[in-house]
């Protein structure tokens, strides 16, 4: 806790200076000011009588602070009437953020509005000469985000992919992950994370091939689970954004420790390693809600 600043756990007020309208659900503020977060690290978001939640950060430019929401809950749904010049308590940045090395060739994989703090990272790595390919994931593509933001950046390969067809590749997001990794297989060094794939003859003449030297990925747990299990496969190290109900965001109140490490996804998370994440007992099965009761994911239909 002593690494995080007495401002940074109070609620300051911010004031709304731009709104956009996603998709029918989703919606992106613009705060005037900056918080000085990461790609990857989060903000509390504190309505006075409502509530406080915890919500990823689109966009920190070190002049504004941008946030994309979905419109869901109590809170979120009363969030999303504001307008612009009203005020909105925010607290942080909290929690980890990705890291890269410059010049690194890197798969980005974003499932529904896990794309805004993907389209964050998407700047930050590119400015520091990186390669990417950006995988997003949506049911249709009504519900696509920063598709137009993400094919500005320069060095950006953009894959889509839609449960219905609607636009890409039909089916999910994973399916394009394992068969970029599986055409530009990483050369194995030291113990893997899991069981490496042997790459085709196809695969080992393509001189063009650059090997994928990490994996983020921001989602939905379900799709999480399969990026964590592939990457692994294919001994290609990853960072996935977790998402449990957090309170205090400073790791006292202990409600988003995971089993069995004990670790505290506002402090510890919510960026974290896969080998670390590969020892979570919970990690793709439960989650607990505000009271502590286990709540198990649904199983994706095959």
């Amino acid at each position: 806790m002593s690494t995080i600043p007495l401002q940074s756990r109070l609620p300051k007020t911010y004031r709304i200076k731009a709104i956009k309208q996603e998709t029918e659900m989703v919606r992106t503020f613009t705060f005037d000011g900056s918080l000085g977060a990461k790609p990857g690290q989060f903000v509390m978001v504190w309505m006075p009588g409502v509530d406080e939640v915890p919500m990823s950060v689109a966009e920190d430019d070190g002049a504004v602070t941008r946030i994309t929401f979905f419109a869901v809950g109590d809170m979120t749904n009363e969030f999303a009437k504001l307008q612009v010049g009203d005020l909105a308590g925010l607290r942080g940045p909290f929690g980890t953020h990705y890291e890269w090395e410059p010049g690194q060739h890197i798969v980005l994989v974003a499932g529904g509005y896990g794309a805004a703090p993907m389209y964050f990272l998407a700047k930050e790595t590119v400015g520091h000469g990186c390669t990417l390919e950006v995988i997003v994931g949506a049911r249709g593509k009504e519900h696509l985000l920063f598709v137009k933001e993400l094919e500005s950046l320069p060095h950006v390969s953009l894959h889509i992919a839609t449960n219905d067809g609607s636009v890409g590749y039909k089916g999910f997001n994973v399916d394009i992950l394992e068969k970029l990794l599986s055409s530009c297989p990483r050369p194995t060094k030291g113990k893997p994370l899991g069981t490496p794939a042997s790459p085709t003859r196809a695969t080992r003449d393509n001189k063009k091939c650059s090997p994928i030297d990490q994996v983020f990925a921001c989602g939905p747990e379900v799709m999480l689970k399969r990026v964590s299990e592939i990457t692994a496969s294919y001994n290609v190290p990853s960072q996935l954004s977790m998402e449990r109900y957090m309170k205090c965001g400073y790791g006292i109140c202990g409600n988003c420790v995971m089993d069995p490490l004990g670790i505290r996804m506002c402090v510890e998370g919510p960026v974290v390693k896969n080998e670390v994440l590969l020892k979570l007992a919970e990690f793709g099965k439960y989650h607990r809600d505000d009271l502590g009761k286990k709540h198990n994911f649904d199983t994706p239909k095959k």
